[in-house]
Order: C-alpha cells, then sequence, then structure tokens
C-alpha cells in the first residue's frame, strides 16, 4: 500500500515539471521535497523557507540545513502577517489570512524562477481539523500532492524512516498564533513568550506538546506519557518558575494531554 502511494506521489510530481516547495523542514514537506527532488531533480525543485514572527527563528535554520543535506536549491522569504489587522484580531478564520499571505508570495516566487506548480506538505490526516488556510489554497491553485496520493502523517513517518530523514519522528509543529484563543489579539510578543515556553519545555524531551496562552494562564499540553513523568520527574516546580518569569501568572497541566486543533472546540460542531 505504501509503495502504491509513493509510485503515485512520484506520477504526480512528474506531471508538474518543475515546483515550488513550500518547506518548513517539519516531517511532511521534508519528505515531499525528498521525493521531489528524487523525481525532478534539483534543477527543477526550489524550497522556500518562510520566516515570521509566527514561528521560531530556530525552525528556519534547522529547515535551511535540511535542504541542505537533501542538496535542495533553497530561499528564505519573509512574510508580513501583522500588516494584516484581520490577521492580528484572530477570527477564527486566521488561517486563511495567513496562508494567503504566504502563498501569494510563494506564488511570485515561482513565477519570478519560472517554476510551474507551487506545492505545501497537507496530508490527507489535515481534512479532519478545522483548516480555513484550506480555502486559501484553492483560491490561489497550490497544490496538495500528498493529499492527492493519500498519504496520512502515519504513511509519511514511516517512509520518512525508510528514506534515512532525519524528520521522520520530529514532532509535529503548527503555527505559533495557534496557541492563542480566537478573539484574542495577536502580537508579536505573546508569539516569543510561547515560542520561548515552548522551547524550554522542549529540552526535557517530552515529545509533542504545546503551551496554549490564555492571558495570564499558560495551559500545558503533553502527551499523556509525558504528563507522568513530569510528575514523577519532579520537573513541576522547575517549570512554574520559568513560565512566572516569562510572564505568566497561573501555570497549568491540560488532562486532556496534546491534541491537535484544541483551540477549535470552541467553536459550532467542533466539541
Amino acid at each position: 500500500m505504501l509503495n502504491q502511494k509513493l509510485q503515485k506521489l512520484k506520477k504526480i510530481l512528474k506531471g508538474y515539471r518543475s515546483v515550488l516547495v513550500a518547506f518548513s523542514g517539519g516531517v511532511d514537506s521534508t519528505f515531499l521535497l525528498k521525493v521531489a527532488l528524487d523525481v525532478l531533480g534539483p534543477q527543477n525543485v526550489l524550497a522556500v523557507i518562510a520566516s515570521s514572527e509566527t514561528y521560531p527563528k530556530e525552525e528556519c535554520q534547522t529547515a535551511k540545513k535540511i535542504a541542505k543535506k537533501l542538496g535542495a536549491h533553497y530561499l528564505e522569504i519573509k512574510t508580513d502577517e501583522f500588516k494584516d489587522q484581520r490577521f492580528i484580531s484572530n477570527p477564527p478564520e486566521r488561517c486563511f489570512f495567513c496562508k494567503m499571505e504566504l502563498f501569494s508570495k510563494l506564488k511570485k516566487v515561482a513565477k519570478e524562477n519560472r517554476l510551474k506548480i507551487v506545492a505545501d506538505g497537507s496530508n490527507v490526516d489535515d481534512w479532519s481539523d478545522f483548516r480555513p488556510g484550506s480555502r486559501a489554497k484553492k483560491k490561489l491553485g497550490i497544490k496538495s500532492p500528498l493529499q492527492g496520493a493519500g498519504f496520512t502523517k502515519n504513511d509519511i513517518r514511516k517512509l520518512s524512516k525508510k528514506l534515512g530523514l532525519p524528520t521522520w519522528n520530529k514532532p509535529s509543529m503548527a503555527c505559533l498564533a495557534s496557541r492563542i484563543p480566537y478573539g484574542q489579539k495577536i502580537t508579536p510578543v505573546i508569539l516569543k513568550r510561547v515560542g520561548e515556553a515552548e522551547r524550554f519545555l522542549r529540552g526535557f524531551k517530552l515529545g509533542q506538546l504545546r503551551v496554549r496562552h490564555h492571558g495570564p494562564t499558560a495551559r500545558i499540553e503533553l502527551e499523556k506519557k509525558a504528563l507522568q513523568r513530569v510528575v514523577k520527574k519532579g520537573l513541576l516546580e522547575c517549570i512554574v518558575r520559568k513560565f512566572k518569569k516569562l510572564g505568566y501568572k497561573y501555570v497549568t497541566l491540560d488532562l486532556e494531554g496534546y491534541r491537535t486543533g484544541s483551540m477549535n472546540a470552541v467553536l459550532p460542531n467542533q466539541s
């Protein structure tokens, strides 16, 4: 089954002839970039890394290192979500405005470099969550070949491991703005605080995690097994001290643990 999906992906990419890959250095986009390079060759593939306040700086640095390791041509661009008040006001459609900014710039870069297609690393699991950004993809004609080939996140991890990609077991990363409740204004200060809080927690090798920002309260989501480790290892006091230094008044552990899109629970038909 996996080999069939891989062959379908290769067929899709071959049909593109040339492609710009929206590259974050995550599990999905790294796998997509690797296969695109194998099918089309480095001369017909460009990895574009978008830097923004909405992603930790270290993620961009990691993405560049991976692109170099794969032998890909890459380019770093800057996106300007904070010029759009609709993004800053943080409505449920926030992701649409963010992706319109990103994909519009990627299409411009693709045109300048005579690349026929702009593709991202969305997989079929992304269909199960509320994703306004998918409307931006449709509006601007962005392709998602991993979805077209039927790849799940688990499929991508398995094949990434087989291909020796360093990202095969990398925790999923999402825009830092997704840590802020809808309706609460997004600011660079908040994004920096959340990013530093998550960076601190990742130092304890706790696996997949999120720090949700609820004003003076930080709500920490960890994998269930990591919840137990945090308590057993006596890390709670250390975490509380650090988070209070970052400006939080209250520090909480979410007993449901980590789950994608937990902020969407307040939306109609999402709970």
